[in-house]
């Protein structure tokens, strides 16, 4: 143990000469420019944060001790080599490592050696750790034939480890089935089915760790994007990255990349899934290709003393043959001048004139071209092309004919039409259309790769914004069907990802938990045949059962029951979430400042002296808490749209216990949570 906390100390303070190397770097007489200087600066200070040793974070938590040196054969007679797995590479003055990036090749065997295939191993040695002090250590032999198979108590510690602040990273903690997912190429794109408490969120956030380690050049140029379902969430996240060292990574929710315009209104549940439907698409290419005319006059351009005339009849051929293309509307706009000026110039040459590209342009240019495009092909904006299609039921016929029935086109019309895009009362399912529409006249920009968290809850087009966004690139999709909580959550991952622009992703699914306790998840599990009859139930690693308790309770009794298993979980270690029906959370969080109970919002970080957490069920998705109280199962069904998103949003509010879950019911549990057994 000496040895291990004497390297521990050494590598903490090679690190420590690192950042000071790069902290005392003069950039003065490099830089030719104070653009330049910026930017140098900007990148020497983004390393220097990179370079932190963050307190109470294990600089390495692993070691692998190989039969031969890595890229030698054994026929070579190689010794052996050990390297120390951690967050980050580490190296000494003489540029020798001291610490290996988990995601280096080397340290692969840590994750994924074993018994049956030790990968050229002999040993392989997981570090614990309290309060970032060095503590223990546990070793695998894993090619002594003699040693026994048993669980790593290190490993099974660490993930029951108490839960205080954001979420944690799992890098020490990977097991081989999501390894596998982690260092998948960039160029394909990987679905994750991941049942709760399999590590799917923290898989996604690694992968994304993995390819900047890997691709770093090509993702610096294109662009990364972590998609969450609220700001809850993306707060709850937001520091496993960091502590990878992964610092330039966007996170957004899907509502933030479709922000054209202010969201003031809301729609009913069957209005949202009418607008987020695949159909919808189309009736939007249509809108905002309404205005395209064909020409009936000739275009005369006049130059100096000559006229050129180009004929309504060509002008035609021109403008259908730009519509039949697969080009945005606003490329073929820009481009439609070009070529009616090209058509004046195969004339010019035929009459023995000799123009050139600056001709053409300035062709392009005559009021008499502009008018012409502008007659054929007007200008679009998306935001008012939306609105006069939710506002003119004869614009709207005409868009939707053979596509919404009208009915369909009854329900999407506003009720009252706004008088223009500054006073109208947006929802969230309309920006998600003006993005569509946007996209049709104007290509979004693509980046390099993006990661769908929660992915399960959108709508096709939810799906087409965000696969926009990475059209030429690739995407980690994340999500579970059985939590699935919008009245449009889609029903399989094939459909998903043919919205998404993915098709051809592989999925691959995590039924192995190792976050939610055995008896908490066979508990959620019994909700599984009416919320997602396809999909297998979870399994849970954890030896430790986890405490669940079911208490029924007196309607006049239920807030008094909660405070008091509130006040009984925080007499254990760790976090805790009390979970509702959002229409009771304001009576129970005036019981709780009444009791005297501080308590946190979702996406506040939890700490030593303020650990419980006073959470709506429709924020609960994604969020873990070392134990969960919830308030009456039966009002958070009841509090969604329709029984089955209920029972969904339920299995995930059960679903995010880690030690123990209190569950306090006044009315009669739903379905099969009421059977005994």
């Amino acid at each position: 143990m000496g040895h291990e906390r004497a390297h521990l100390a050494s590598s903490r303070s090679a690190l420590r000469a690192m950042r000071e190397d790069v902290e005392a770097l003069d950039i003065s007489d490099v830089t030719g420019n104070w653009v330049n200087a910026k930017i140098l600066a900007g990148e020497i200070e983004m390393r220097i944060k990179a370079l932190a040793d963050l307190a109470g974070t294990p600089l390495f938590f692993g070691r692998l001790d190989y039969l031969h040196a890595p890229n030698v054969e054994a026929a070579e007679g190689g010794e052996g080599e050990s390297f120390y797995i951690g967050r980050r590479h580490v190296h000494d003055a003489g540029g020798d490592p001291m610490v290996i990036d988990w995601r280096a090749p080397v340290s692969q065997p840590f994750y994924r050696a074993s018994r049956a295939e030790p990968m050229d191993v002999a040993l392989r040695r997981r570090f614990g750790y309290t309060g970032g002090e060095l503590t223990a250590y546990e070793d695998e032999h894993l090619t002594d034939a003699t040693e026994e198979d048993r669980s790593s108590k290190l490993l099974q510690s660490e993930i029951e480890r108490p839960r205080v602040g954001p979420m944690r990273d799992i890098v020490a903690t990977i097991q081989p089935e999501q390894d596998e997912i982690v260092r998948a190429g960039v160029g394909g794109s990987v679905c994750v089915q991941g049942a709760p408490g399999t590590g799917k969120t923290a898989v996604g956030l690694h992968r994304v760790a993995y390819l900047l380690y890997a691709h770093r050049e090509r993702l610096a140029r294109t662009g990364t994007l972590v998609i969450g379902p609220n700001a809850s969430f993306l707060q709850y996240i937001e520091q496993v990255l960091p502590a990878l060292g992964e610092l330039q990574v966007k996170q957004a929710t899907v509502d933030d990349l479709v922000a054209h315009v202010e969201v003031r209104g809301t729609d009913s549940a069957a209005t949202a899934r009418l607008k987020g439907d695949a159909r919808m698409a189309e009736v939007l290419r249509r809108a905002v290709r309404s205005g395209i005319t064909m020409p009936k006059e000739p275009v005369v351009v006049v130059r100096g003393s000559r006229r050129w005339r180009v004929p309504a009849y060509e002008l035609e051929e021109i403008v259908r043959e730009m519509a039949g293309r697969d080009i945005r509307y606003g490329a073929a706009r820009d481009a439609l001048p070009q070529r009616i000026a090209h058509a004046v110039l195969v004339q010019m040459e035929r009459s023995g004139e000799a123009p050139d590209d600056r001709v053409q342009d300035t062709v392009a240019r005559n009021p008499a071209v502009k008018a012409a495009v502008k007659a054929c092909w007007p200008p679009v904006d998306p935001a008012k092309t939306v609105l006069r299609l939710l506002s003119d039921p004869e614009f709207l016929a005409s868009c939707a004919d053979g596509l919404l029935s009208p009915e369909e086109q009854r329900e999407v019309l506003w009720a009252k039409p706004a008088r223009g895009p500054a006073s109208a009362k947006w929802s969230a399912a309309d920006a998600v259309l003006i993005d569509e529409a946007t996209d049709l006249v104007q290509r979004t920009g693509s980046l390099g790769h993006v990661v769908l968290d929660e992915a399960q809850d959108l709508s096709p087009m939810q799906y087409r914004a965000v696969g926009r966004r990475c059209s030429t690139g690739s995407a980690t999709i994340l999500g579970d069907l059985a939590q699935g909580t919008t009245p449009w959550a889609t029903a399989s991952w094939a459909e998903a990802l043919s919205h998404l622009g993915k098709p051809d992703a592989r999925v691959e699914e995590l039924t192995r938990g190792f976050r939610v306790p055995r008896e908490v998840i066979a508990y959620a599990s019994r909700l599984l045949p009416a919320i997602a009859p396809g999909l297998a139930p979870a399994t849970s690693v954890r030896e430790s059962p986890g405490a669940l308790f079911v208490r029924p309770t007196a309607e006049d009794g239920l807030d008094a029951a909660v405070l008091a298993a509130c006040r009984e979980s925080l007499g254990y270690e760790g976090s805790i979430g009390l979970i509702a029906a959002d229409p009771r959370i304001p009576a129970l969080a005036a019981a709780l400042d009444a009791a005297g109970l501080p308590y946190l919002s979702p996406g506040e970080e939890t700490s030593a002296t303020a650990r419980l957490t006073l959470v709506p069920a429709s924020l609960a998705k994604g969020l873990e808490y070392d134990y969960v109280v919830m308030d009456d199962p039966a009002a958070i069904v009841a509090a969604e749209p329709d029984e089955r998103t209920g029972l969904r949003r339920l299995y995930v509010c059960l679903t995010r216990a880690v030690s123990g879950l209190t569950v306090l019911h006044a009315a009669p549990l739903p379905g099969a949570l009421a059977e005994v057994g």
